[in-house]
C-alpha cells in the first residue's frame, strides 16, 4: 500500500491510547470524522503468551472495517512473530502495523519498551527491520522529539527508522522525559518532515480544530494524530475536518449533547463488555468536565459499575444543568 496516497484521504487519526482507545470510543470518533483509528497499544510479549486479555484489544468496533495496530516490545524476534500473527488474524482489516517507540510511561520504559528505544537506535532499527520482513503490510513507527529533555534526536532517529524499513513515522513534539508537561514543539515535526521521504504524522497538543490546520500548515505533515484532545470530546474530529477543509468549524456541543454522547458511550461499552463497565469512569469524567454539578458528581462516577449506574448520574447532571440554565435565563 502506498502510504503517501493513503494519507491524502486519511488525514485525521485517533491515536493509540492504553485504556482509552477502546472499541466504543473508536466508533464515536469515527462517527465524528476520524479517518482511521488505532487500537489500544498491544504487548508483543502478551500476545506471545496467547493472552486473551491482550488479544481482545484487536477486536474491531461496530462498523469498523479497518484499523491500525500499535505493537510494543523490545525483542526483535518476538515483535516480528507477533506482527506476523496479527496480520494473519486481521487480514484486510489491518491498515498497517505501528511500532511504539513513543510511550513514556514508567511501567513501559522500565522494561526497555516504548520511548526507551530512542536511547538505543540500533536496537530500534533492528526491531523495525525484523517486523518489516515478517509482514506484507506497511510498518510505521511512532516516537518522540527525543529521550532527554533538551536533546532533540527525532530527525536522525526518523532517518534510521526509514532506512530500516519504516514506511511512515509519527512524531510527538515532546521529549520522553517531559511526559506530558509543557508544550509540544511542532517545529520538531517539521524537522523530521525535512529529514525523511516517507509520510510524517504530526502529534501533540491538537486541542481544537484550528490546531490541526495550524499543525499541517506549520510542519507540512501528511496527517494529524489526535490523542488526549479527543478524550471526552470526539467532536474534535468534526471540527478538525472542517478546519483542514478551510470551512467554519461546527459549534462546540452543548450540555445535553455531551451527556447524550456519554450515555451512548456507556451503552456501547455495555454491549461489548457486559454489566461491568468500570473503564467508563474516566470517559464519563472527561465528557462531563466543567458542566454544572460535575465536580460534585465525581465521587458518584467513581462508584459506577453498570450502564444503569452511569445513567443515574447522567440523569442527575442533566437535571442540574437544566436548573442552572433556567436560573440564568
Amino acid at each position: 500500500m502506498d502510504l503517501h496516497a493513503f494519507f491524502q484521504t486519511h488525514r485525521l487519526l485517533l491515536a493509540p491510547m492504553a485504556g482509552v482507545s477502546d472499541e466504543a470510543f473508536r466508533a464515536l470518533c469515527r462517527e465524528q470524522g476520524a479517518d482511521l483509528t488505532y487500537t489500544e497499544m498491544v504487548s508483543a510479549k502478551g500476545l506471545s503468551y496467547a493472552n486473551e486479555k491482550t488479544r481482545h484489544l484487536l477486536r474491531l468496533a461496530p462498523g469498523e472495517d479497518r484499523v491500525a495496530v500499535q505493537l510494543f516490545g523490545h525483542e526483535p524476534d518476538t515483535m516480528a512473530a507477533q506482527a506476523a500473527w496479527i496480520e494473519r488474524e486481521m487480514g484486510a482489516s489491518l491498515a498497517y502495523l505501528d511500532v511504539n517507540m513513543g510511550c513514556p510511561a514508567r511501567k513501559i520504559v522500565s522494561k526497555g519498551d516504548g520511548s526507551a528505544l530512542m536511547k538505543d537506535p540500533a536496537l530500534a532499527a533492528s526491531i523495525v527491520r525484523a517486523v518489516a520482513r515478517a509482514v506484507d503490510c506497511p510498518v510505521t513507527v511512532k516516537f518522540r522529539r527525543g529521550w532527554s529533555e533538551g536533546v532533540e534526536t527525532a530527525p536522525e532517529f526518523a532517518r534510521r527508522m526509514e532506512d530500516a524499513g519504516a514506511m511512515a513515522v509519527a512524531v510527538h513534539g515532546r521529549y520522553a522525559e517531559q511526559l506530558y508537561r509543557g508544550s509540544a514543539e511542532w517545529d520538531a515535526v517539521a524537522r523530521v518532515k525535512e529529514a525523511v521521504a516517507v509520510p510524517v504524522i504530526g502529534n501533540g497538543d491538537v486541542k481544537r480544530g484550528a490546531d490541526a490546520a495550524a499543525l499541517v500548515a506549520r510542519t507540512g505533515c501528511d496527517a494529524v494524530m489526535i490523542a488526549r484532545g479527543a478524550e471526552g470530546n470526539p467532536w474534535l474530529f468534526a471540527q478538525a475536518k472542517a478546519a483542514l477543509a478551510g470551512e467554519p468549524e461546527p459549534d462546540a456541543p452543548g450540555v445535553e449533547e455531551r451527556i447524550a454522547l456519554a450515555r451512548r458511550h456507556a451503552r456501547l461499552l455495555g454491549a461489548r463488555e457486559g454489566k461491568n463497565i468500570v473503564r467508563m469512569r474516566k470517559h464519563a469524567a472527561w465528557y462531563l468536565s466543567g458542566l454544572p454539578g460535575a465536580a460534585a458528581a465525581r465521587g458518584k462516577i467513581n462508584g459506577c459499575v453498570s450502564v444503569e449506574d452511569f445513567d443515574e448520574v447522567f440523569d442527575e447532571l442533566l437535571a442540574c444543568a437544566r436548573e442552572h440554565a433556567a436560573a440564568h435565563e
